[in-house]
């Protein structure tokens, strides 16, 4: 299986995290980069650089707005006197149709949803390459092969059309799904972070044209906490074509096959023929976030059931933090992947 990095990736590093009031360091470091390309290389992959497809297919999801903030506003944040090093909102809109505000902090509020997706010098140029590499794994799979894995970092799926949180900014497996369909292709994407795919659900929730499916932790108590129940179907053309199945913190192998049985079954009833899989690797049994127990060898089995499909994939790497298993969960995913 080819996989797709590119090394600017790197250059997002950051320092701000708060969780439960207190400050610590942000789990979303450029040291999952080297854990994961460890665990891409041990399943066989070497690693490719990805092709610059410009920010026209970025901009098929993001609004020229949202973008030019984020390419812009660090630089206009520190001018500011007094301001941090890395832009963190400390007002926030109560509903996105308010007027916009010309200052860097008003702007931050409307752009960021919350304070684990700071802003630093380098988080553009990472998020611009982090999406070009799903969109060369695309490319890849497009030409005919059956599956290609972009390590994507920073992660993408709770990032809206204007709006960045839960360490994401630009939704990677949204701007895969949006040019399969501009290919003339049927796409489907599955979740299987931990964290509920917010930012995707958001993007696709009023169409018809992609259908959006998430297996994760019941948010009820559990991060985003205001999205990802079962209820959420679907509004407009786009009821019943967003599909949520959450499950209780500490679910382990066995229930969450049995649920991935029913969300490769509605992706069946969809009829796709492409698939976007967006690979939280943070459904682990050590992941630091402790949101279920999946095993290493439960990754491969995740795999292997989504490769039964027999579908074209699209694999774009979401969550999965720090742990000494985080590579080894990849390579178990990827193995899984090639051997169903």
């Amino acid at each position: 299986m080819k996989a797709v990095f590119d090394a600017r990736q790197r250059a997002h590093d950051p320092k701000h995290f708060m969780a439960n009031g207190r400050l610590s360091a942000n789990p979303e470091q450029p040291q999952r980069i080297e854990e994961l390309s460890r665990g891409a290389r041990a399943a066989g992959c070497d690693l490719i650089a990805p092709t610059d497809h410009g920010l026209g297919p970025v901009a098929e999801i993001h609004s020229p707005e949202y973008l030019t903030f984020l390419e812009t506003i660090h630089a206009r944040w520190i001018r500011t006197e007094g301001a941090s090093d890395e832009v963190i909102p400390n007002i926030h809109p109560d509903r996105r149709t308010v007027s916009y505000p010309k200052s860097a902090t008003g702007q931050s509020g409307f752009h960021q949803a919350d304070t684990s997706c700071p802003i630093a010098a380098g988080t553009w140029q990472s998020a611009y390459w982090s999406a070009q590499s799903a969109l060369t794994a695309t490319d890849i799979v497009l030409a005919g092969e059956s599956a290609a894995y972009a390590l994507c970092r920073p992660p993408g799926h709770h990032a809206y059309g204007d709006l960045a949180g839960g360490f994401c900014f630009l939704n990677n497996s949204a701007i895969a799904a949006q040019a399969l369909l501009r290919a003339g292709r049927r796409p489907a994407i599955l979740d299987v972070d931990v964290h509920h795919g917010n930012g995707t659900q958001g993007i696709f929730y009023h169409r018809r044209d992609v259908l959006t499916v998430s297996i994760h932790a019941d948010p009820a108590r559990f991060y985003p906490f205001f999205w990802g129940h079962a209820q959420e179907r679907g509004e407009g053309e786009g009821m019943g074509y967003n599909f949520n199945l959450p499950l209780p913190r500490g679910t382990g192998d066995t229930d969450y096959l049995a649920t991935l049985d029913l969300a490769l079954s509605r992706i069946r009833a969809f009829g796709a023929d492409v698939l976007v899989v967006a690979l939280g690797l943070d459904a682990h049994e050590n992941d630091p976030f402790h949101g279920f127990k999946v095993t290493t060898p439960g990754f491969a089995k995740i795999a292997g059931a989504i490769a039964g499909m027999d579908l074209p994939t699209v694999i774009v790497q979401e969550g999965g933090y720090l742990s000494s298993d985080l590579g080894d969960n990849l390579t178990s995913f990827l193995k899984g992947y090639e051997a169903g």
